[in-house]
């Protein structure tokens, strides 16, 4: 029985830019449990907005035992990234093992395919109707914004696909004056939803504000323990495993956030299609799914995830689960 972790780096397809910062690629960890011969794989992205390196995450992988159940590990390591590549390991690992799919074992229907968002990386007004043009097939576009500017881009992207659907992530970049300001430009360009328009430590801003386009919470909402402080604020959750901590608490999450009356969506970081493969099973019937890293990329993982016009494809067993 092992646990090992690999860094795996992949290439963009493109510089990618979020009002956070760009990158030109996306380094991973990718976590192998090892038993009985059999190795199931799970993927992470370690995110500095929550205080992860790589180096950190790592030594949270490699201090587990190596006979943890995915039952244990819920308390060995708290919700983010390490025990999301775990989680989703032990998932595989036990697939395999059963010969079965993951969720088979997790008592779901089989998945099908859902549309996903394509996400048009944060730059000039000119360079975003370009992009818009190159992608005004895609039947839903993610806008990154969150600057002092982001009329202009917006307006942009609108010009350049006139017929998509659209949606914004702020990434807590505006204050909630700006949000009141802007909202009648967005219901005009025809928004269809906002994500984190405020930072997560002030959006008690929201509270008593008109939200005629639903606001989702992304950077304010991790695990079920962050359902009771988004009352009032928040109309849809942004579901990522590596916020969760993996398959098992996103899945629990996604069924609390449906009982009390919130839309879901269900997100990722940049990562392969190993890291979008177990995100695949929540996504079902999810209001919006952003699960677009792969087509983010130069390259990715050997029988990667498939995305046509209908969407995005659950994995193949060969992939994940």
């Amino acid at each position: 029985m092992s646990i090992e972790v690999t860094r795996d780096v992949f290439k963009l397809a493109q510089v990618f830019t979020i009002s956070r910062g760009s990158r030109t690629e996306a380094r991973v960890l990718t976590a192998h449990v090892t038993r009985d011969g059999i190795t199931g794989r799970g993927e992470c992205v370690p995110y500095a907005r929550y205080d992860e390196t790589l180096d950190s995450v790592e030594a949270e992988i490699r201090s587990l035992p190596a006979d943890v159940t995915r039952a244990a590990l819920q308390d060995l390591l708290s919700a983010g990234a390490a025990r999301n590549a775990v989680d989703c390991a032990l998932w595989d690992l036990e697939a395999k093992k059963a010969g079965k799919r993951v969720w088979d074992l997790a008592g779901l229907p089989e998945p099908g395919p859902e549309i996903t968002a394509y996400t048009l990386s944060l730059d000039t007004p000119e360079a975003m109707l370009a992009q818009a043009r190159k992608n005004a097939h895609r039947p839903l576009l993610k806008i990154k914004l969150g600057t002092p500017d982001d009329m202009p881009r917006l307006e942009a992207v609108r010009q350049g696909a006139p017929e998509a659907r659209i949606i914004i992530d702020a990434n807590e970049g505006w204050s909630a004056p700006v949000y009141a300001d802007l909202t009648p430009h967005l219901l005009r360009l025809g928004v269809e939803l906002v994500e984190q328009p405020l930072p997560a430590g002030e959006d008690d801003a929201l509270i008593g504000i008109d939200r005629p386009i639903p606001v989702c919470a992304d950077e304010s909402c991790h695990d079920r323990a962050s359902l009771p402080g988004l009352k009032g604020k928040y109309d849809v959750v942004n579901i990522k495993l590596d916020k969760t901590g993996g398959l098992t608490e996103a899945l629990k999450l996604r069924d609390a956030a449906l009982a009390e009356g919130y839309d879901v969506m269900v997100g990722c970081m940049v990562g392969s299609s190993l890291a979008m493969a177990p995100a695949t099973l929540v996504a079902q019937g999810a209001r919006v799914v952003d699960l677009d890293g792969p087509l983010l990329l130069a390259e990715d993982r050997t029988e990667p995830l498939i995305f046509d016009d209908k969407g995005v494809h659950p994995p193949v067993a060969a992939l994940w689960g």
